[in-house]
């Protein structure tokens, strides 16, 4: 039997405790209130966990639930106390039932239980009770009701009235009234687990962190304690965003008048890179990676190290520029442009192949020859000097130091332009997995891959693509021992892979040891898990902004589009930043971070006191913009506005209609999508993939085709309490303005 979406009514007069404000009211209301799917959610509006230690008393949830062990001591304590005022008749009929009563506090679906799914509605003294056992309990045990609940009203309406007490606690939902609940196999079945839809997707929330972005390209903590944020937006400019949300009016860095960008849509040049050193928080060095022209009008990129200020924690010193490696650019694109510190301590850079298509440079182009740094991942020790002058020194255990036609920078070589980067932190606890290096390489017209780097491996291109062969002679050279992607997919999931991270965070346990990434083009979300017994990953999809699933507080249902990098906080917990218009000047760009809304960590296991650090900025608040999933279910019922017709119905529009409406059609908006599972063909925007790009007169083809045309979704503010919609109103409210159909 499934929840009915009908709205329910309940006409009651009683004292309200609203355990949140910490006061009581009288009220008097005739209410109207949608039915959410209920779906596992606790008082506080958190996801269920698992009790870090046993329950003694609520027994029942000791394994997932609501309750911690001092919830649950001081439910039992009120058990107790109830059970003084009853004779030992009344202990025997009626503790199991008080007990229950109590516990369902402590139950996965408390919130449904209470009706607090909504934080702008009040919660019931007592939980929902399925009428059967509503009936016994008040049959046994209907002296007890004034013990269990201060409200006036049901202790003297409903004491003496069994059918009035009975309907004051039903629930529209009755899967969800107690005992039903328990009962259920469909709701308890892997009840804890990430939620999977009938497709297999995996159900997972955001919020919304950060906006009016211009292509933010990454963003990263100093592993300093401070648990601040670092962004940069592709212009070249690095703001500073703190643990209370709020943003430093001046930025950490601003660079735009050197680096190259510009406001094409899709141009990969920019500001690209950037990583702290392992010993910041002592020396106050980063790194750096951009494009720029130099004086002689040649394209060129270029690795430099940097220091923090000595007076502003907050400020780098754009004076402390040390350049340690620039390499001429023969094209436009492929750019590469990740730096990251390894568990050994030294840097990695992840070098584009040069671009253009095919990699066309020399007899087997960039990537497959070692004798450049152009199609490679180097490691530099940025720590000291080489003796040939050079600003860094090479690590003497690089794989081809002693081969004297290989550059002794090279770690790995044959990748393509590896988009987004990261180092797996290893599992909390055994560490498993730690220092494996994740790279997604975007692919020429065929395959995206994903990729562990291995010392010296050599990834096959431009003799592959993915799995399969592109430069079929290369192809099949005997010598050419690859190491495979662990995964790789077509142009029926995705046209731009953007590499993601290893979930290791605190926050959400279930993620654990998922690698979780997106693809530029389409905005679609994946997760990789590893088979530990046959070392092979297994793709699965993400949804996010169901409305069953992310109904809390500060969840949103929808993000931009163009997934451009993800990211983890000190803390370990995972981000991305996508934007609606993927122009390097274009203010749409925003940063997410992922929720599991199927359980969290303990209450109190993941708190952490960042370090205190001087602010002599001015702090400017974050504004959500994005409509979270409250307030979509709090809107009011659509109406339909009456027809109207400017022609007569069969009559042809006129040529200046047919006009007006095909100039409205090709401008370009800033807009969000929800993102759905779709297989449309999409212009190639972040990298490679020339057959599907525009050209712009006298200047080299950018990344991207304008993205596609939206509705422009307009920010929400609260105002003030709203009924919930029935659940088909939602249903009906529930996609935001669809996509214009794309061309190639």
């Amino acid at each position: 039997m499934s929840p009915s979406p009908l709205a329910h009514q309940v006409l009651c007069c009683r004292q309200l405790t609203d355990t949140r404000n910490l006061h009581k009211t009288w009220i008097c209301i005739w209410s109207t209130v949608g039915s959410l799917l209920g779906h596992p959610q606790c008082l506080d509006y958190g996801p269920p966990f698992q009790p870090p230690s046993r329950l003694e008393f609520c027994s029942a949830y000791e394994n997932f639930g609501c309750c911690d062990r001092e919830r649950d001591n001081s439910i039992a304590a009120k058990y107790h106390e109830i059970l003084d005022y009853l004779d030992p008749r009344g202990h025997k009929l009626c503790g199991t039932y008080i007990k229950d009563i109590l516990c369902q506090e402590c139950s996965p679906y408390a919130a449904h239980l209470y009706d607090a799914e909504n934080p702008r509605t009040p919660l019931r003294n007592l939980p929902g009770l399925c009428f059967d056992y509503c009936s016994e309990f008040h049959f046994n045990c209907h002296s007890a009701i004034s013990l269990l609940t201060s409200d006036k009203h049901i202790q003297d309406c409903c004491e003496t009235n069994k059918t009035r007490f009975c309907n004051l606690l039903h629930l529209h939902d009755e899967d969800y009234c107690f005992p039903n609940v328990l009962r259920n196999t469909a709701l308890n079945h892997k009840l804890g687990s990430v939620v999977e839809d009938r497709r297999g997707c995996l159900q997972l929330c955001l919020t919304e962190v950060a906006n009016g972005l211009r292509n933010p390209v990454l963003m990263l903590h100093a592993n300093d304690h401070t648990h601040r944020m670092f962004v940069a937006e592709q212009v070249g400019v690095i703001w500073v965003y703190l643990p209370d949300g709020s943003r430093l009016e001046e930025p950490f860095l601003d660079i735009k008048s050197i680096v190259l960008a510009t406001p094409w849509i899709g141009d990969e040049r920019g500001f690209l890179g950037m990583a702290f050193h392992p010993n910041y928080k002592n020396n106050g060095k980063f790194y750096i990676y951009y494009s720029y022209m130099d004086k002689k009008k040649v394209e060129k990129i270029r690795i430099s190290e940097l220091k923090v200020l000595a007076s502003d924690a907050n400020k780098a010193d754009p004076h402390s520029e040390r350049n340690l490696l620039e390499l001429e650019e023969p094209a436009a694109n492929h750019n590469g442009g990740q730096l990251l510190f390894g568990v050994d301590g030294y840097l990695y850079l992840f070098i584009g192949d040069g671009g253009k298509a095919g990699d066309p440079f020399g007899r087997f182009g960039n990537a497959q020859n070692k004798s450049v740094l152009l199609g490679k991942v180097l490691r530099i020790d940025v720590d000291g000097r080489s003796p040939d002058g050079k600003p860094y020194r090479i690590p003497p255990d690089n794989p081809f130091v002693s081969d004297p036609k290989a550059r002794p920078e090279v770690y790995a070589y044959g990748v393509r332009n590896m988009w987004r980067c990261a180092v797996d932190r290893g599992d909390p606890v055994t560490k498993k997995g730690r220092g494996r290096i994740f790279c997604g390489d975007v692919g020429q017209n065929r395959f995206e891959e994903v990729d562990i780097i291995v010392k010296g491996g050599n990834y096959g291109w431009r003799a592959k693509e993915g799995f399969e062969c592109y430069d079929t002679k290369l192809c099949h050279n005997s010598s050419l021992d690859d190491v495979l992607p662990i995964f790789a997919y077509g142009r029926k999931v995705g046209k731009s892979v953007t590499g993601g991270y290893v979930y290791r965070g605190c926050e959400s346990p279930n993620l654990n040891g998922l690698y979780i990434f997106g693809d530029f083009m389409n905005g679609r979300l994946m997760a990789l898990r590893e088979d530990e017994k046959t070392n092979r990953w297994k793709k699965q999809d993400i949804c996010i902004g169901s409305t069953k699933a992310c109904a809390f507080p500060a969840m949103i249902r929808s993000y931009s589009k163009f997934i451009i990098s993800f990211a983890e906080d000190e803390a370990g917990e995972l981000y991305f930043m996508s934007t609606s218009y993927p122009s390097a000047y274009a203010p749409h760009g925003s940063l997410y971070k992922l929720v599991d809304p199927a359980r969290r960590a303990p209450p109190g296991k993941c708190k952490y006191k960042p370090v205190t650090v001087k602010i002599k900025s001015k702090r400017i608040a974050f504004v959500p913009r994005a409509k979270t999933v409250l307030e979509f279910l709090n809107e009011p019922p659509p109406t339909k506005p009456p027809k109207r017709s400017s022609t007569l119905p069969g009559a042809a529009p006129t040529a200046a209609a047919k006009k007006s409406k095909k100039m409205a059609s090709s401008k370009v908006k800033a807009s969000t999508v929800k993102p759905a599972l779709s297989n449309k063909k999409t212009p190639k925007t972040k990298a490679g993939g020339e057959h599907h790009r525009p050209k712009q007169k006298g200047a080299r083809v950018p990344r991207t085709t304008p993205a596609p045309s939206l509705a422009r979704r307009k920010s929400s503010q609260l105002t003030g309490a709203k009924k919930l919609l029935t659940e088909k109103a939602a249903q009906a409210k529930g996609t935001p303005g669809r996509r214009r159909k794309e061309s190639r």
